[in-house]
């Protein structure tokens, strides 16, 4: 079995690196899968660069373009939606011709035109997109927020700001959208979070597609369990590609900190933050009210782990995530997770047993509220007994380990062929 996996970068960001494990999970078991991106890190032979650099900049600042035009110029929300005007002829790339089956993951950003999906359906190989956001069932966002557009046809979208109207680019995005997803063979969506799911049951292009809920594959085996903190401190960690992107919700995790100094006193003099990844500004975290500790980028399977082993909590204030891999390799390495209960870690989690869910605030802008539940949650992570973090590395490999994810995406596969 061939299967060509389809996504921007081998390494950057969190499509990426669960997009490689799983091609690395399936090759493990036979099966012939490769990696096609438009931005290569890794020195894999098994991944390849989809075009020329001069192709890949082309198609990147056509849509750019198109979209700054369509949004009045503004420059502000520019990256958060994605129309995929532009982008590349991966239907003639020999990996795609050759493959039995076509896996879709995150190909925004110029990688994948709208024209160049129905090429690529055209070819008549079953094609399989796994959604890391919901980009596949809104017009042109990838996290609509409180904005319900997607459960209709889009338009009036809050992302154009002054150039919003009922026959905006949000609605002319999710007509095509609409066309396309109507071809035969029709794409089999794969959700990664049962909530992901539920967004696509509940949206207007994929309530009656077909949807299979697969977690990503995670090597948890590969991280190993540490002790925590052996200095009497109570150590968090958290971390992502860009740790002060809006979606990430920094400024919640600073208001908990506030929150634990101010109602946790003692708790919060022997805290200390622990961050990895990359920050816009510099200066966020100036004047955090609890020890702090920047790592910068930060990769390998080594390095995590001995980051997550020597935290007693990982944590995640982002307002929305699919399936959140922070939560899963902290786990995997003993830390108790807390999180907001808006995504996928109720898959990841069991509220007070492997870890603290806590419920988002009805407004987005309650900073207090919502840091105060976080708050709850860190006091709660530091109480847990070392004891148990072996119970919580336990859970984490039935759930996620690449091999089970591997054997269902197999199984999928070989549905689709009808040679199951």
């Amino acid at each position: 079995m061939k299967i060509i996996i389809i996504n921007k970068s081998d390494e950057t960001g969190g499509a990426a690196i669960v997009s490689r494990r799983l091609m690395d999970a399936l090759r493990d078991k036979g099966v012939d899968a490769r990696m096609l991106v438009v931005e290569k890190r890794t020195d894999s032979p098994f991944i390849e660069r989809a075009a020329s650099a001069a192709a890949i900049r082309r198609a990147f600042m056509a849509e750019r373009l198109r979209i700054f035009m369509a949004n009045g110029m503004n420059r502000a929300d520019l990256f958060k939606v994605d129309t995929a005007s532009d982008g590349l002829d991966l239907y003639r790339h020999r990996w795609v011709r050759e493959a039995d089956v076509i896996c879709l993951n995150w190909v925004n950003q110029g990688m994948v035109s709208l024209s160049g999906l129905r090429h690529l359906l055209r070819l008549g190989k079953p094609v399989v997109w796994t959604m890391h956001d919901l980009w596949c069932m809104t017009g042109i966002c990838h996290h609509p927020g409180d904005c319900l557009g997607f459960t209709r046809e889009c338009g009036y979208c809050p992302f154009l700001g002054r150039a919003k109207g009922p026959a905006d680019i949000s609605h002319s995005v999710w007509k095509s959208k609409k066309a396309i997803y109507s071809e035969e063979p029709p794409i089999h969506f794969v959700a990664v979070s049962r909530w992901l799911a539920q967004k696509a049951a509940a949206s207007s292009l994929l309530r009656e597609a077909a949807v299979s809920v697969i977690p990503n594959a995670f090597p948890v085996e590969s991280f190993r369990e540490g002790s925590g903190s052996t200095d009497g401190k109570f150590r968090i960690v958290t971390g992502a590609a860009r740790l002060d992107d809006p979606v990430k919700g920094l400024p919640f995790l600073l208001e908990a900190m506030r929150i634990l100094k101010e109602k946790h006193p003692e708790l919060a003099q022997r805290t200390e933050l622990i961050t990895f990844g990359t920050f816009k500004n510099p200066d966020t975290m100036k004047g955090v009210a609890v020890s702090h500790k920047h790592l910068g980028r930060v990769s390998g399977t080594e390095a995590l782990s001995e980051i997550y082993g020597n935290a007693d909590c990982v944590l995640s204030t982002s307002l929305y995530e699919t399936l959140p891999g922070t939560l899963i390799e902290g786990q995997a390495c003993g830390a108790f997770p807390v999180s907001f209960n808006r995504g996928g870690q109720a898959d990841i989690i069991e509220h007070g047993t492997t870890g603290w869910l806590a419920e988002f605030p009805d407004c987005e802008s309650d900073i207090r509220l919502g840091a105060e539940r976080i708050a709850e949650g860190l006091a709660k992570a530091a109480l847990r007994s070392p004891r148990q973090r072996g119970i919580l590395r336990e859970e984490v490999i039935k759930k996620f380990s690449a091999e089970s994810v591997a054997d269902r995406y197999i199984a999928l596969f070989d549905s689709l062929l009808g040679t199951q």
